[in-house]
């Protein structure tokens, strides 16, 4: 029988992985190998996919995935006896050293700047440890994928420079994902010191393959043992010096999120480095006897070439070529004489594969995992056995405490999936959720912003009565107050937004939806993850855009890049909210969240589109992890907010104060009509001054020059100039509109409808044009983005015009 078989509830041992490609390799990675327990926890709304949970870790998976995996139903006590009958279940004490490969002698400068990696699976919070390392304030979030980049910073610590850089996470080191290519690229070309591989402390089995990975590459590493304290918490306990004996790396405990073990970290990084600790030292992970020989034929090949070990060690060099990652040999442009090497690890390749019924890389994960399970039962007590030995002894009761507390823990996981995951009530929440966002973005946000915008009015009076009358005044006082303040008085509503999509990032409801979502995503031929970049979308579309380095089909990301662009980006709050504010008051925030609705319908129905003309291409398949619900901490939400508010002023200071100017200057000159001498000049007389001035503008000239263009969507040329000045950014629209017009007697309501369904659909900004051109490899996506989005906004905005007329 097979996964997909199995009803809710079941548990079942796993036999055979079929398939082929990076899905296979994926999922292995994931634990998903011989002799190991799964169990289905539940279905998502639509049926599909489903999720399951292995090596404590909840994976989702479609049913077509599932049904790949072949499995027999038994009892966990019956997948242990079955394991032990498998080989290479015993952790190897003794390193086996490469005869032909002595280590580098080196010679430590403590001026030099010690180069540092952190590597490590998605979910173990990573970027919140280098965070913690190096007083940075890179983005978190509960949910894969955070980090889609590398991000380095240099400090200094005890006297010592430190290069610290956190590479995206990976479940493997295996080039078959976009991530994982690039930390490959990255260790190639530089060659780091000192690895940090992050691990959960509360997921050993799983984080700990990818452990035996670096292990094989030979690099001096130390292990960061993360969330230590949730370990803790569950009562099993660790013997860390056994451990880090078996791998060849200290391990020192840390707490990303409060700081606990960072100096500890540090001084044993230091330590690495300069060759101090004792417990760095060479491991081999010991294959099948068949395997060896093969490595060690390829080896003694490997050593004829006179660069082998400029960068890995041979072992792992022949690891590679016998896994079938030949092309990644290829790019180290290591080896001389690769052709030959090649086809004896294909010979050697067919010879195994005969002889074990599996391919080579299911040989090498088998045999990793059975190291990772043997190291683990020589050093790691699990909680129920922890507990059973800590009612012997009183001062160890409070275990027995802990076990229960972290039963508990995992009961209100369950309870809490139940709910936001179920099939009826999962989309009615998320759809609440996101009004509720919405509603208080506008409702609670307009009492500051009110005082906000009475302080600008205020600033820019008191300048007007003070300054003299001339031309720096008036670049002052109307191009960078009531300009750039004109947007300053919308950062309330920003960050209102800004707390709920943290809210949603940081306690895992990120990949929940993205769980329920998979099914319809995958009916208009999407990927499930690909609504997590869609959602990140509703702060920045830049970043959203960058995030869907996580897909691994090359045709699923390139969909999702063109139709992020159409989930509103904060930057177009402010339009929405000074429109609906003014035109629908009753019901701003629900206008607001309808437009947020139907920027996500526009970008489906894009999809769907192009998945059948452009961008035809096989369904890919669904694997996600499910992070555990964890509460978000007030520190990190409140440093989220901090890093977006500065980014938000510090937007104010430089684009759109110069697009601010910019556009007062094309407004101001050529210099208008002055009144007569000596006549005194009334409120209406100055009106009309600056009226037939601005109608003499250069602006003017441009603005008529578009406006045939946006006629038919009921816009006039000052809307279309406020459009066209938001190609730069759209906090631009509000500052233009604040400085060349009255935008409550120059819309209607259909004609504010209008041009805030224009203001969501159309091109986004040079911001996002430029991530699209470098992430997609070629500009003429972003040039096809740029018009098809503009084409799609006009369309649609001429729609809602004309209804717009007939019914009011």
């Amino acid at each position: 029988m097979t996964l997909n078989d199995l009803k809710e509830g079941q548990q079942a041992m796993i036999l055979k992985v079929r398939g082929r490609g990076a899905f296979r390799h994926r999922i292995i990675e994931m634990g998903f190998v011989r002799g190991q327990m799964v169990t289905v926890l539940r279905s998502a709304p639509l049926k599909d996919p489903v999720e399951f949970r292995i090596l404590d870790s909840e994976i989702s998976l479609r049913r077509a995935e599932a049904a790949l995996i072949e499995v027999m139903v038994c009892t966990p006590e019956e997948a242990s006896k079955y394991r032990e009958l498998q080989p290479g279940h015993v952790a190897c004490l003794h390193p086996h050293e490469d005869p032909q490969a002595a280590p580098l002698e080196r010679e430590i400068d403590s001026h030099s700047v010690i180069e540092v990696c952190m590597v490590g699976n998605p979910n173990t919070g990573k970027t919140s440890l280098y965070n913690a390392l190096s007083g940075a304030f890179e983005h978190v979030g509960n949910y894969s994928g955070v980090t889609v980049d590398t991000k380095t910073i240099e400090f200094t610590y005890k006297g010592h420079k430190i290069r610290l850089t956190d590479l995206p996470g990976t479940y493997s080191l295996s080039p078959y994902s976009p991530e994982e290519k690039l930390v490959m690229a990255y260790l190639l070309e530089h060659k780091p010191d000192v690895l940090v591989n992050v691990v959960d402390a509360s997921n050993l089995e799983r984080n700990l393959y990818m452990t035996t990975q670096l292990i094989d590459m030979d690099y001096r590493g130390v292990m960061a043992l993360n969330m230590y304290d949730e370990l803790q918490a569950s009562g099993a306990v660790l013997d860390m010096d056994r451990l880090g004996l078996l791998i060849g790396m200290p391990i020192v405990p840390t707490v990303g999120r409060s700081k606990k073990g960072v100096d500890a970290l540090l001084d044993k990084i230091i330590e690495v480095n300069e060759d101090r600790d004792k417990t760095v030292r060479h491991v081999h992970i010991p294959y099948a006897e068949e395997v060896e020989n093969s490595l060690r034929q390829l080896q003694e090949e490997i050593w004829k070439d006179p660069w082998y070990d400029q960068i890995y060690s041979s072992r792992y060099l022949a690891i590679k070529l016998l896994e079938g990652d030949a092309g990644w040999v290829e790019e180290s442009h290591v080896l001389e004489h690769l052709e030959d090497l090649q086809t004896m690890a294909e010979n050697e390749g067919i010879r195994l594969q005969k002889l074990f019924g599996e391919d080579v890389d299911q040989v090498f994960a088998d045999y990793r995992y059975a190291f990772v399970r043997g190291a683990l039962r020589e050093a790691y007590k699990p909680a129920a056995k922890a507990a059973s030995s800590a009612r012997q002894d009183a001062e160890d009761a409070k275990e027995g405490k802990a076990v229960a507390v972290a039963s508990s823990r995992r009961r209100v996981t369950e309870k809490l999936d139940r709910i936001l995951t179920h099939r009826i009530w999962g989309f009615p929440i998320f759809l609440a959720f996101l009004w509720v966002m919405f509603q208080a973005t506008f409702t609670i946000g307009q009492y500051p912003m009110d005082w906000i915008d009475a302080g600008v009015a205020w600033l820019a009076g008191w300048l007007d009565s003070v300054l003299p009358d001339n031309i720096f005044r008036a670049v002052f006082v109307d191009g960078i107050v009531q300009g750039a303040g004109g947007v300053l008085v919308f950062l309330p509503n920003i960050l209102i937004l800004f707390f709920f999509v943290s809210i949603m990032e940081s306690t895992g409801y990120m990949a929940r939806v993205a769980f329920i979502m998979d099914k319809l995503m995958h009916t208009i031929g999407l990927h499930g993850k690909s609504f997590i970049p869609m959602i990140i979308g509703f702060g920045c579309n830049v970043p959203a855009i960058m995030a869907t380095r996580t897909i691994e089909s090359r045709k699923d990301r390139l969909i999702t890049m063109l139709i992020i662009p159409f989930m509103s980006c904060s930057a177009r709050l402010p339009v929405y909210v000074l429109l609906a504010g003014l035109f629908f008051p009753k019901h701003a925030g629900t206008v607001i969240f309808l437009l947020y609705l139907f920027g996500i319908l526009v970008s489906i129905l894009s999809a769907l589109l192009f998945r059948h003309t452009i961008l035809k291409a096989f369904d890919s398949p669904f694997v996600m992890e499910m992070p555990p619900y964890r509460w978000p901490t007030w520190r990190s939400v409140g440093r989220s907010l901090w890093v977006r508010g500065k980014q938000y002023l510090k937007k104010i200071g430089g684009i759109i104060l110069i697009a601010s100017i910019i556009v007062w200057a094309l407004g101001y000159f050529p210099v208008g009509p002055e009144a007569p001498a000596g006549v005194e000049v009334t409120p209406e007389m100055q009106a009309q001054l600056d009226k037939t001035h601005l109608e003499q503008s250069y602006l003017s000239r441009i603005g008529r020059f578009i406006e045939p263009v946006i006629r038919p969507l009921g816009m006039n040329w000052e809307m279309g100039v406020c459009l066209l000045a938001g190609i730069s950014a759209k906090e631009v629209v509000v500052s233009t509109m604040v400085m060349i017009m009255d935008p409550a007697s120059s819309f209607t309501s259909a004609t504010a409808l209008s041009f805030l369904v224009f203001v969501l659909l159309y091109f986004p900004c040079i911001g996002v044009f430029s991530t699209v051109a470098r992430e997609s490899g070629s500009w003429r996506w972003a040039v096809f983005m740029a018009v098809y989005t503009t084409a799609v906004a006009w369309i649609v905005s001429f729609i809602v015009f004309q209804v717009g007329t007939l019914l009011w």
